[in-house]
């Protein structure tokens, strides 16, 4: 899959930041921002304005352009993505669940994403947060969706619409993995 998101500067800092054993703590501490938003950007939850990417790297030792070297210039009328290249992405934060890139692109102000999520049978995903507002779709099976003190129940075939920012849990208590469509649409410059 052609690399063409903002996302991929998380993934970029999350390899710096692991590669010299740093805890994520540290990192964010030197970077004068906390250890919640260093996670949102390593796990695909937030994207750094300029200023804190800049702290970011100067907390991490390496020059920015270093950082951003993973954006591709994409012009292109669109977008196609194969099955076979779909990238997975894994998540500290989510390590249970598979996350599976389809499409990530900028627009505007805003990054638009896609991603299949499939969750594990018996598999609990405790709340986390995002800043980006968030629609789920269950292609298959049975999930429940933890948002605040609700627990929202979804079938096959059922969509949530939601903003991220509201703590949210997931929960497959079934012996069958459920997959997900989701996606993501999140200001940028935050």
């Amino acid at each position: 899959m052609k690399d063409d998101n903002l996302s991929l500067i998380g993934k970029k800092i999350n390899e710096v930041r692991k590669k010299n054993k740093w805890k994520l703590k540290e990192i964010a501490t030197k970077a004068e921002i906390t250890a919640g938003l260093l996670s949102k950007i390593e796990n695909y939850r937030a994207i750094p304005s300029l200023p804190v990417l800049n702290r970011i790297a100067i907390a991490l030792e390496v020059p920015m352009s270093e950082l951003v070297d993973v954006l591709k210039d994409n012009n292109s009328q669109f977008i196609l993505v194969r099955k076979d290249e779909r990238e997975r992405e894994y998540r500290d934060d989510s390590k249970e669940l598979i996350y599976e890139s389809l499409i990530s692109q900028n627009l505007s102000n805003y990054h638009f994403r896609t991603m299949i999520v499939t969750v594990p049978p018996n598999t609990y995903r405790k709340p986390i947060s995002t800043e980006a507002l968030e629609q789920v779709y269950v292609v298959s099976g049975n999930i429940t969706y933890g948002l605040d003190d609700k627990e929202i129940a979804l079938n096959e075939g059922d969509t949530l619409f939601f903003d991220g920012s509201i703590p949210h849990s997931v929960k497959n208590d079934s012996d069958h993995k459920v997959i997900l469509f989701k996606i993501y649409l999140m200001h940028i410059g935050n």
